[in-house]
């Protein structure tokens, strides 16, 4: 069975800017490379191919200085619409397609080979995302219509069982951690040993410490 693997990419200069109270532009920008080296890192041991699709060129050309083969966004589209298109380019050549995000840092964590070798039993496999979002899906392409953004976990499982497709729920603690606060970013501190972005937050001199408001962890910068 070939499976492929896709990661759509929002341009580096634009992302993450729930952060900026944290982190400057530059720190954002370069979180998003690092987050993206953990993920294609993973992924790459475990699909034939990798591919990351995106409109912004700074990010193909990175990805292409991590190895992975890169597709130019075409149009003005939204999430889905790139995807789609990914999807499309990848369709003819494998079985199976898992989609990924590019800010899930701690997915080398998870038993991702387990994950993968799951997509001989079931039709569609899909890991939530903390707030309802999904954080990986693998299926058949050609079936489902992809509902990426608000709540997708729950209209992927909707349109899973409308096509009367085999699923299976990975629930992974790791996998469901994608970075949008400085929260996340202690989390990642936390629990992200060996990987890029665990050295990168520390490198930054951010430091964790348990919190009794609103947020579990406060995120605070040495110096």
């Amino acid at each position: 069975m070939k499976i492929y693997g896709i990661i759509p990419v929002s341009a580096f200069a634009h992302a993450k800017t729930r952060l900026s109270p944290t982190l400057s532009p530059s720190e954002r920008e370069n979180l998003l490379k690092v987050m993206l080296k953990d993920v294609t890192k993973s992924l790459k041991k475990n699909v034939d191919e990798l591919i990351v699709i995106s409109a912004d060129r700074e990010v193909l050309h990175f990805a292409n200085e991590l190895g992975v083969q890169t597709l130019k966004e075409k149009g003005q589209t939204d999430l889905n619409g790139a995807l789609e298109q990914a999807v499309k380019w990848c369709e003819s050549k494998c079985d199976k397609i898992i989609i990924v995000p590019s800010d899930v840092p701690l997915i080398g964590k998870t038993n991702l080979e387990s994950l993968i070798q799951d997509a001989r039993k079931y039709d569609m496999i899909i890991a939530p995302a903390k707030g309802g979002g999904t954080n990986a899906l693998l299926f058949p392409p050609g079936t489902i219509k992809l509902r990426f953004g608000d709540c997708s976990f729950f209209k992927h499982i909707k349109e899973a069982k409308r096509l009367n497709l085999s699923i299976k729920i990975y629930d992974s603690f790791y996998l469901s951690l994608d970075v949008n606060t400085a929260e996340d970013l202690g989390e990642i501190i936390l629990h992200g040993k060996n990987t890029y972005t665990k050295s990168y937050l520390e490198d930054l001199k951010l430091k964790v410490k348990p919190s009794r408001g609103a947020e579990r962890l406060q995120i605070e910068k040495e110096g």
